[in-house]
């Protein structure tokens, strides 16, 4: 399962990073601990990694139940979250970010992943609800809305409805699907910047028809 860090190594990196105050949250949810790096339910978290090497800005610092880090990203600062909490309660986390900071609900994107979605495909979405994932749940239980911007990424229906959905997400990405989440990843970044730029309606035009090749 080394594919997708060897990726990781290839990418060059384009922004500096920031100690200004955060005008906005990128979280990716996921799992800690090394046994669930490439799960489905981690590619959130791998999400992160990337848009952390993408834009030379460490995602190390221990902070607000997570590891954070502050990048700028189309001129704005930007806190990178990936909460440690594990998935269950990531809005812990995200809540209490988005409380010190006092950045409202519609300046926090989320990346998460999908399992309505095919490996390669993304969505992204306003707000709504939780879908089933507790993550998200937990998001909306902690900032007290469901208004707030989600790129959602695909891992891939489980085989059949009998698979319990649980062994599914914290099962390991196949090194093709990997591949297929990757582009994804970098699909993230310039749809994160038009979120920030007020221009949602043309990042969901532009990617949510996206498909990895």
């Amino acid at each position: 399962m080394a594919d997708i860090f060897e990726l990781f190594k290839k990418i060059g990196s384009q922004t500096t990073t920031s100690g200004g105050t955060p005008e906005y949250i990128i979280a990716g949810l996921g799992n800690p601990g090394d046994k669930y790096l490439t799960t489905r339910h981690n590619a959130g978290f791998m999400a992160m990694d990337y848009l952390s090497q993408k834009l030379s800005a460490p995602i190390r610092q221990i902070k607000f139940k997570s590891v954070v880090g502050n990048a700028v990203i189309g001129g704005k600062n930007v806190l990178l979250m990936k909460p440690q909490t594990y998935m269950n309660l990531s809005g812990e986390a995200v809540g209490e970010a988005a409380k010190f900071y006092k950045i409202a609900p519609e300046r926090i994107i989320i990346l998460v992943d999908d399992t309505a979605l095919a490996p390669g495909r993304m969505r992204l979405r306003k707000g709504g609800s939780a879908g089933g994932h507790n993550g998200l749940k937990s998001l909306i239980e902690h900032l007290g809305t469901e208004e707030f911007p989600r790129v959602r990424l695909g891992v891939g229906e489980k085989p059949h409805k009998e698979y319990d959905m649980a062994d599914w997400v914290l099962g390991k990405m196949s090194d093709a699907d990997l591949k297929l989440l990757f582009q994804c990843l970098e699909a993230s970044l310039p749809a994160c910047e038009l979120i920030m730029d007020g221009k949602m309606d043309e990042a969901m035009g532009k990617f949510n028809g996206f498909k990895a090749e």
